[in-house]
């Protein structure tokens, strides 16, 4: 690397992993759209086993995941670390590296979950070779990563790194754990564990990935862009340590809350249930912390779409993270799982709290990349509405639908048999379902215009080339 280049951030490889992300998004969205609508007309998969509901919902849920999700975490993480370090990033190879080696698996991985390669554990579905595979490149990204914090000018390190490191170390323990198999053939292993000891394990895999990926990774999201971008610094910076130590150790207990009423012990489950109450105050002090630094900049908020997108992401997580210990509570987990409720409850963390965050940035963030102006304020203002509008109604058709299940599944006659049966109550969820494939619809509307929009914006464009802040050693602030 030339000594030029040590000068300057490595925005290119963020630039690329954004324009990923928002092919994942597409992509997926458009899977995700394409399954609802079979669960209102079940023929649509014209028998071709690859199009059935059983192979494209685990490509959905990885394709958002972790093509989308994870594609725009390592944008965000690569942009943000380097100017709250002021230094480039790391290794800069090994960050190419990463970005092309994980699309890479995205492509291979989705492509073996059509071919009915499987290891049927929510959210790792994929079997042993990719699951080496993600190992090997997770690690890269935590190497870049830290290794551009240790060579920091800066001497704290900001709070959003924090919740990107929590972010890296976390989930390469938690996949690692849980993804311990004999293999048998090349597409084919069984898991290490057992049982009940299986369900524990993949369960505190499962609810952790949503803990420190969804919500802890897209939290760093959120410290460092919100104050950039509202122009005012984090309301309290106290509450934001505090909050993260709180939301790192009670997180990780919360999982087995999945597993009410099964062959788990009592203990455990009762462990659940109170880790994931007590996560409420975390969770809710940073919702407040964040509302709080764009308090004072309403004016902004009313006339930029990047802002709005992001200060309601905060609002749907705040809900969220009500509505999630509520259901760790058993009188309520009795009625919500198994149902539609529990997708809904995940939707409205998905599409309200983890996409338009997001968005948000996006809308920030490209424009700066290549030294220019966003192509269309409108069509992201329509954009927001119509995002607001999809989710609104994708969660109150889930909740609708989930309640009903719930309920009408709990009624015995006076001979203590099921009043209805399975298929009774399945029939009867068709306008629930068409709601929900309108409300995806709309959706999917929205993404495709910030997919035209963010195209406009970069086309015939690369990164600017931005200089690194010359810093003095003795007081780590810029000079």
């Amino acid at each position: 690397m030339s000594n030029e280049n040590s000068n300057l951030y490595h925005d290119q490889i963020v630039l690329h992993l954004v324009q990923f992300a928002v092919v994942w998004a597409l992509l997926a969205m458009t899977v995700g759209v394409y399954i609802s609508a079979e669960l209102v007309w079940p023929t649509i998969d014209f028998g071709q086993f690859w199009l059935s509901f059983g192979r494209l919902r685990p490509l959905h849920t990885n394709g958002i995941i972790f093509g989308f999700g994870v594609s725009a975490l390592m944008a965000t993480g690569f942009y943000s670390v380097q100017r709250t370090s002021h230094v480039p990033l790391f290794m800069p190879r090994l960050a190419w590296f990463v970005c092309y080696a994980w699309q890479l698996i995205i492509l291979l991985g989705g492509l073996s979950l059509l071919a009915g390669w499987t290891t049927s554990k929510e959210y790792a579905e994929l079997e042993w070779p990719f699951d080496i595979a993600i190992a090997i490149v997770w690690v890269c990204f935590g190497v870049v990563f830290f290794g551009t914090i240790a060579n920091r000018k800066i001497r704290p390190i900001y709070i959003s790194n924090w919740f990107y490191g929590a972010l890296i170390i976390v989930i390469a323990m938690l996949h690692i754990v849980n993804s311990l198999a004999i293999p048998v053939t090349i597409g084919k292993s069984y898991s290490l564990y057992a049982g009940a000891q299986d369900a524990i394990v993949q369960w505190w895999y499962g609810h952790n990935a949503v803990g420190f990926l969804l919500t802890g990774g897209f939290l760093g999201m959120m410290y460092y862009f919100l104050p950039k971008h509202a122009g005012r610094p984090i309301w309290s910076y106290r509450l934001s340590v505090v909050a993260f130590w709180a939301f790192t150790y009670s997180y990780i207990w919360a999982g087995p809350h999945h597993l009410h009423y099964s062959a788990v012990p009592e203990w455990v489950l009762s462990l659940a249930m109170v880790m994931s109450v007590i996560l409420l105050a975390p969770s809710w002090a940073t919702m407040i912390n964040g509302i709080m630094t764009v308090s004072s900049a309403s004016e902004k908020l009313k006339t930029d779409p990047a802002l709005k997108f992001i200060v309601l992401s905060l609002a749907f997580y705040g809900l969220a993270t009500f509505e999630g210990p509520m259901m760790a509570f058993p009188s309520v987990n009795v009625v919500s799982h198994f149902t539609d409720w529990t997708i809904g409850h995940v939707h409205s963390g998905a599409l309200g709290w983890n996409a338009m965050i997001t968005y948000g940035t996006f809308y920030y963030m490209v424009p700066r990349l290549v030294g220019g102006e966003l192509y269309s304020v409108r069509l992201a203002n329509i954009h927001f509405w119509m995002a607001l509008a999809g989710t609104m109604l994708y969660v109150m058709a889930m909740w609708g639908a989930g309640v009903s299940q719930g309920l009408l599944w709990l009624s015995v006659d006076e001979i203590g048999e099921l009043s209805f049966s399975f298929k009774d109550i399945m029939s009867s969820m068709a306008p629930f379902y068409g709601l929900r494939l309108i409300a995806g619809l709309i959706f999917l509307g929205g993404t495709m215009l910030m997919a035209y929009n963010l195209y406009k914006t970069i086309a015939g464009k690369s990164a600017v080339k931005v200089q690194v802040p010359a810093v003095d050693p003795a007081f780590g602030v810029s000079s």
